[in-house]
């Protein structure tokens, strides 16, 4: 199998959700890690922002088959939104249906309202485009959710063997293997003041230049995967001895969080220059990603 999705892994989209293993109310996936809900039944590839989604990325075939259904025409809205319909029964939104050799078939969730290509009974190549990715169906990310079955029964393409120790090693589907990340750092940049969550998971805030007279410094992050007890370390160094450090801990997991820290405005403003910026997230002894980003202050 190729991936489902037009986009390249760890630079401008993540796995966000692996397919459920755990028996029962609990959730656990392939690698007895915590990227998972409970019953859930795909692999979740998710874009960094919605502006990716309203430039278009698109949802490709995993493999070659035959399109046995579609659906379109449902709305591209996070089922946060106070003003989202009730999905029940859609809860794939907008979607294909392929099916291939030797019993198996592929479904393809969440994609963009007007964007299906394809239509039943069409053939398909491997890689060739059905639609776009979108924010239809049950789901508050942009992202393409890819299920995997073979003669109706799930099949996690990480682990199509499943072993019950975690430290084996697991059977790919995958044509090229895909390493497991179990959380990290998507996003990061400078901003005047904090920033809203909602404008960091829509488009990219990170400002390049500010002015000497800005009321504060901030770094901010968007990650994802968080666990109680990670740590999020910023650090800015500037100009005239400038030097900022902070860390702060995870008191829950979180699937998707962001966090910020910074200073405000010094008596007389800024010192004019440049600004490197760093943050890492840190699990234990482990450092699962570090991203930098800079900005330039001058007086306008």
């Amino acid at each position: 199998m190729g991936l489902p999705i037009d986009c390249v892994l760890g630079q401008d989209c993540y796995i966000q959700n692996y397919v459920d293993h755990a028996p029962g109310p609990e959730a656990s996936d392939f690698t007895c890690g915590t990227l998972t809900n409970d019953t859930h039944k795909g692999t979740d590839i998710g874009l960094l922002n919605l502006a990716a989604m309203r430039r278009g990325v698109s949802v490709l075939a995993a493999a070659p088959g035959v399109v046995t259904g579609t659906r379109d025409g449902v709305p591209d809205i996070s089922i946060r939104d106070p003003a989202a319909p009730d999905f029940r029964g859609r809860e794939c939104g907008n979607g294909v249906v392929l099916r291939h050799p030797g019993g198996w078939e592929t479904q393809y969730c969440h994609m963009k309202q007007g964007s299906i290509r394809v239509k039943s009974g069409q053939v398909v190549h491997r890689g060739e485009s059905l639609g776009m990715v979108g924010l239809s169906g049950q789901t508050e990310f942009p992202h393409v959710h890819l299920s995997v079955r073979k003669n109706a029964a799930v099949v996690d393409p990480f682990a199509a063997e499943f072993a019950q120790n975690c430290g084996a090693e697991q059977h790919q589907l995958w044509t090229d293997p895909v390493a497991y990340v179990p959380g990290g750092l998507l996003t990061l940049g400078f901003s005047e003041n904090l920033p809203r969550f909602a404008d960091i998971r829509d488009r990219d805030i990170a400002q390049t230049t500010l002015g000497a007279d800005a009321p504060a410094l901030v770094l901010w992050g968007n990650f994802f995967g968080g666990r109680k007890g990670d740590r999020v370390e910023i650090s800015i160094d500037g100009p005239a001895g400038f030097r900022f450090r902070k860390v702060l801990t995870l008191e829950r997991k979180q699937a998707i969080f962001f966090r910020a820290s910074g200073k405000k405005r010094p008596p007389g403003g800024w010192p004019e220059g440049r600004y490197d910026g760093r943050i890492s997230l840190i699990r234990g002894d482990a450092v699962l990603s570090t991203k930098t980003s800079l900005v330039t202050i001058t007086s306008r």
